[in-house]
């Protein structure tokens, strides 16, 4: 199929961007990567009055280091935060993300900025958001605004962003000493949406137990998922089998409504959301350890 018809437009700044919002009015659409809109579009599951494509914007896409951590643009592409020595260095769980993010082709063209707004509860890079504990910068014609990742996503393929806003900016504060990160998920196929993903941090005491654990999920929930009552079961333990276990078990236990369709059940999405914990856990405490060998 094709698409409806559409006004395109195609802005050089973001002020050019957030008067075209204002003036096309709520059925205008922003076009980042286009990996979800576009198959949205020719299915005419999507049909906006006007398009307007940010890809024009070449100051929404950059990596700067900012107090140890990281500010990103939000036209970055999957394919250079996986690749990007600054983003290995301060941020390694967004770039393991990145690289379960479709295939080549499509990390190549996908958007961070894209993905948070799409707000797909299956995707990973809104779970890796959470468990980095991100804020983000929306800009309107009225000025910025920022809020955390925490308060961003508000239900399936929802987002707090009020019309004329564009998500600009992201911010990842740097990790404290002793930490390690891993992010596993469990899908059909390669490049598939996984049925359960899993991204965890973890920080160690000079002691060798856990001083601060942030775990999140996707594709378990309405929305990506942090599990608080899994983190607060690991603050002060050793990090060993019986920790991951009992976060595991928290972790399952919060799941409440999970989803449930022809390439899982909720039961086993459950299942694969406590292994995937377990697993995760264990190598971010790992490496954890290895950094600070």
């Amino acid at each position: 199929m094709k698409p409806a018809r559409f006004r395109y437009f195609a802005p050089h700044t973001i002020a050019e961007a957030t008067q075209l919002l204002d003036e096309q009015g709520e059925e205008a659409r922003l076009l980042a990567g286009g990996q979800s809109l576009l198959p949205l579009l020719n299915l005419r599951l999507a049909r906006p009055s006007a398009l307007i494509d940010l890809n024009e914007i070449q100051s929404l896409a950059f990596i700067h280091p900012q107090n140890g951590g990281l500010v990103l643009g939000a036209l970055t592409r999957d394919a250079t935060l996986e690749r990007d020595p600054l983003v290995a260095a301060r941020q390694p769980l967004l770039a393991e993300a990145a690289h379960y993010v479709g295939h080549p082709a499509i990390r190549h063209r996908s958007t961070l900025g894209g993905s948070l707004a799409h707000a797909d509860p299956a995707a990973e890079l809104p779970a890796v958001m959470l468990a980095l504990e991100a804020t983000f910068t929306l800009q309107s014609s009225n000025g910025n605004r920022t809020i955390a990742a925490a308060a961003f996503f508000t239900g399936p393929f929802q987002t707090a962003l009020q019309h004329g806003e564009v998500l600009t900016e992201i911010h990842l504060p740097g990790l404290p000493p002793r930490s390690g990160s891993a992010f596993l998920e469990f899908a059909r196929r390669e490049g598939d949406y996984a049925l359960a993903g899993v991204a965890a941090v973890i920080s160690l005491a000079e002691d060798g137990t856990i001083a601060q654990a942030r775990l999140a999920l996707c594709s378990v929930d309405p929305t990506p998922l942090r599990a608080a009552a899994a983190e607060t079961v690991l603050r002060g333990r050793h990090p060993d089998n019986v920790a991951w276990q009992a976060a595991a078990e928290a972790v399952v236990s919060d799941l409440k409504e999970p989803p449930s369709d022809i390439h899982g059940s909720a039961d086993y999405r459950r299942h694969l959301a406590g292994v995937l914990t377990r697993r995760a856990l264990a190598l971010a405490a790992q490496r954890a350890e290895r950094s600070h060998s």
